[in-house]
């Protein structure tokens, strides 16, 4: 049986491997990503992001994965450190992403809870350090409350 951190690095790899085919704009296959997801994924981003929201299911997340590789054509999880109870895994780590419009790299603290379920991942709650920073690597605007 596949440990709750073996499922959330096979997602990080994966994850990982599609921003850098250069995500949805170049054509990079979302299935590998897909298959570490639970049918019913939830993710909850923060609503200040400009992929910010609420995503449900396999296309809810597809969606995000969009928007992310429109916004960034590199991104990894670094120095993740992994506390685990029952289910739920809250990761502590460095988000490092590469901006796909000005190739600015961001590199700052993130903190993540994620809930694995039957060997999946069926919920992601991602915290970001100073959002600002992030919209601002994105070259997006901020998104109207």
């Amino acid at each position: 049986m596949t440990s709750p951190i073996d499922t959330l690095n096979a997602f990080y790899d994966a994850e990982r491997r599609y921003m850098a085919a250069g995500g949805a704009a170049a054509g990079a296959s979302f299935d590998e990503m897909a298959a570490t997801l639970d049918p019913a994924i939830e993710l909850h981003q923060s609503p200040d992001l400009p992929w910010g929201g609420e995503y449900r299911g396999h296309e809810g997340f597809r969606d995000w994965s969009l928007k992310m590789s429109d916004a960034f054509d590199q991104l990894s999880v670094e120095d993740a450190r992994f506390f685990v109870s029952g289910d739920t895994i809250v990761i502590l780590c460095r988000l490092v992403t590469r901006a796909r419009r000005s190739g600015q790299v961001h590199d700052a603290p993130m903190a993540q809870v994620v809930t694995v379920r039957n060997g999946r991942i069926a919920e992601f709650r991602p915290f970001y350090w100073h959002v600002p920073d992030y919209v601002a690597a994105s070259g997006k605007a901020i998104r109207a409350a």
